[in-house]
């Protein structure tokens, strides 16, 4: 049955499933940064240091869900398993939960420097529940 499935997908399901891993494990990354090496943040705009300096514990929680939640749903994804979609719905939620302190440290003025990257976040982690449950539907992941 395994061959079956990965037989039908299709070659953009490699090529987005690798490209989404790729960007998770940036993020996660970038957490691991944040958290284990206070001092990279310096080089930081202002704005982006201000949210990472005052994030409280559950915004951090939530990060790291978002990103290594994402991470492993792509791993997923590409094992062709459909817990992926569960996966990557827990993401979503760490990256709404991020995106709650976020707009809570910058508020509605519009710092795009310090908006951008959780906005591209939540776009790309509501795509991925999205494709896993496209996929789902496809066959190319059971």
């Amino acid at each position: 049955m395994n061959e079956q499935v990965a037989s039908r997908a299709h070659w953009s399901f490699w090529l987005i499933g690798a490209v989404a891993l790729l960007w998770n494990v940036a993020g996660a990354a970038n957490y691991l940064v944040q958290v284990m090496n206070p001092e990279a943040i310096d080089g930081y705009r202002e704005a982006e240091r201000a949210l990472i300096d005052g994030r409280p514990a559950w915004a951090t929680g939530a990060f790291a869900i978002a990103v290594f939640g994402g991470s492993i749903g792509c791993l997923l994804l590409l094992l062709r398993r459909s817990a992926a979609f569960y996966v990557f719905i827990a993401s979503l939620l760490g990256v709404v939960v991020t995106m709650i302190h976020t707009l809570g440290v910058v508020g509605w003025r519009l710092d795009f420097g310090a908006l951008m990257p959780p906005l591209m976040s939540l776009v790309v982690a509501a795509v991925l529940v999205w494709y896993a449950k496209h996929a789902d539907g496809k066959s190319w992941i059971s």
